[in-house]
């Protein structure tokens, strides 16, 4: 075996490497996420999701999961920077909430996007996080522990201009 085949084995071999290792963080099908999303994924594929205006301000958290329209990143004016600074090309948005009981919550998306909730000022942390690829109407679920005060969602980095979000008490 001469020089350059033995290099383009060993690259061959590295970028296999490569791709696995892509794979490995990215898990594909609905059996793949951390914990149950079947109440979830039933209420992001509902027929009768309402239509959120990015910006737009909820009484209370909506009942059923909500498709929030998004606009360019450029031009999204969310309140507080994303924790990840959305890539050229996304769309984004966000929603205010005005009332919600203190609790451990899922916010639930149907596309890959980053999501931010600011309350009192602070972007708050995950408790937990789990998403797969090849799902079919779910993407990623994240829990977070709420006070009982308004909060507002921003979604960042979508590469749709809408998402439908579900926020759902945990379980």
């Amino acid at each position: 075996m001469g020089f350059h085949m033995r290099v383009l084995a060993v690259l061959a071999a590295l970028s296999f490497g490569a791709t696995s290792a892509l794979a490995a963080e990215e898990p594909s099908g609905c059996d793949k996420f951390k914990w149950p999303i079947e109440r979830e994924r039933a209420a992001l594929t509902a027929p009768d999701r309402a239509t959120l205006a990015s910006g737009s301000e909820q009484a209370a958290l909506p009942s059923a999961a909500v498709k929030l329209a998004l606009a360019a990143s450029s031009d999204a004016k969310l309140p507080t920077p994303p924790e990840r600074a959305p890539k050229d090309g996304s769309f984004a948005g966000f929603t205010r909430i005005k009332s919600a009981k203190a609790g451990l919550y899922t916010i639930s998306l149907s596309t890959g996007a980053w999501i931010d909730v600011v309350q009192d000022g602070h972007v708050l942390k995950p408790v937990a996080f789990s998403g797969a690829t090849d799902c079919d109407g779910i993407r990623k679920t994240v829990k977070y522990e709420l006070s009982a005060q308004p909060f507002v969602l921003q979604i960042s980095g979508a590469k749709e201009n809408s998402v439908s979000i579900a926020i759902l008490p945990g379980q």
